[in-house]
């Protein structure tokens, strides 16, 4: 997908359309949009030929984008877990994997990557209606390799915002939700999380579309990604003037939501009342 974004600036730059750059590679109009979408693979020759199209000729760039292209080939760790993932999912499972900042909205629940593993499973059985046990399991699980990011040495930095309506909903009994709230407070003084918490009293904010995720990459060349998970599907933004609005939110979720540390003293308080 990251490939396909780039592929397509570089396209659009020298006014080239879809067609004349299927024509390059042998391929038709409507490959050109699957490529620049993310949803095929890539074949080293053609991004060749394309780069060479788009007059990319510096040995060095030429070499990025390429790695780009072998990367995106290779199965990732959650490609195991397909059978119980709905099919837009893997593609996030692997922008999250490789971003160095995320940046999240989250109103509904907890966002997973800051789950226990007790209301992590009360969350998926409450989503998976009907599933059976062992699914629930593989879900949780990999909901929990996820989670190994968070607290890796080379680890991204976080921004979580959560509304204190995902603080209050309960998932799980009481045991359940005391144990998540306690969580929260620990991750939360980890040098790359910033936790802060919206609370009910401020009313009205700039979250007003909903639950959104803002994923940003070590490589300035590639742009951020904004994540939105539907009923059936989710959206992935990368174009600057939508990405734009969304952090435009999201500093303003921040600017309007207590501290780090006024957000940890809430979350001490919803426990003492749980």
């Amino acid at each position: 997908m990251l490939l396909g974004s780039q592929l397509r600036r570089l396209r659009e730059a020298r006014g080239i359309t879809r067609e004349a750059a299927g024509y390059s590679i042998r391929a038709s109009e409507s490959k050109i949009s699957r490529m620049e979408l993310g949803r095929v693979s890539f074949k080293t020759r053609d991004v060749e030929d394309l780069l060479t199209l788009y007059g990319i000729t510096e040995e060095t760039e030429r070499e990025s984008l390429l790695s780009l292209a072998r990367e995106a080939n290779v199965a990732g760790w959650w490609h195991s877990y397909t059978d119980v993932l709905p099919s837009w999912f893997p593609t996030y499972v692997g922008l999250e994997g490789a971003a160095s900042l995320i940046r999240v909205y989250e109103v509904q629940f907890v966002h997973g990557l800051l789950q226990t593993e007790q209301y992590a499973r009360a969350v998926v059985r409450r989503g998976m209606k009907g599933a059976s046990p062992a699914d629930v399991e593989r879900r949780v699980a990999l909901r929990l390799e996820r989670q190994k990011h968070l607290f890796a040495h080379s680890a991204p930095e976080f921004h979580f915002v959560l509304d204190e309506a995902a603080l209050r909903r309960p998932y799980g009994d009481r045991e359940v939700m005391r144990g998540q709230l306690q969580h929260l407070i620990d991750v939360s003084e980890r040098p790359n999380v910033r936790l802060q918490v919206m609370p009910f009293g401020f009313g009205g904010h700039s979250g007003e579309s909903g639950a959104f995720t803002i994923l940003s990459f070590p490589d300035a060349d590639l742009s951020d990604v904004v994540y939105m998970e539907q009923l059936t599907s989710a959206l992935y933004l990368d174009k600057r003037e939508d990405v734009a609005q969304y952090e435009q939110a999201l500093k303003e979720l921040q600017q309007d939501s207590p501290g780090p540390d006024e957000s940890r003293d809430l979350l001490r308080g919803l426990l003492q009342l749980s």
